[in-house]
């Protein structure tokens, strides 16, 4: 018969925060290993794909890290993907076009 594992938390519900895994000790008894939750990549605010060069951490453990690890050298570096960062510059310059554009019809 199999030996009996005890909860090491008092959840004794089946809920994503109370995941566990079954582990023989060296001393041979069966023991639970609660597992921490899988933590999903920080995403681009733009357009949603996951951004390359920043660890996917749970929310706490970002505190815990340096800031070059948390962004990208770049304008947007932490927050938008750099295809969205060239989108922005290509549309802010042809914004800018367009004004002056614009502006030298009008003093025809």
């Amino acid at each position: 018969m199999a030996q009996r594992v005890t909860l090491r938390k008092r959840n004794p519900y089946n809920t994503t925060s109370n995941r566990r895994r079954v582990v023989k000790t060296p001393g041979g008894k069966l023991v639970y290993h609660h597992i921490k939750k899988l933590a999903s990549a920080p995403k681009c605010g733009d357009c949603g794909v996951a951004l390359p060069g920043i660890p996917a951490l749970r929310p706490r453990q970002y505190a815990t890290i340096s800031k070059r690890q948390k962004s990208v050298s770049r304008a947007y570096g932490g927050s938008r993907c750099g295809d969205c960062v060239k989108s922005r510059i290509v549309r802010a310059f042809l914004v800018e076009e367009a004004k002056i554009v614009k502006k030298v019809v009008k003093a025809q």
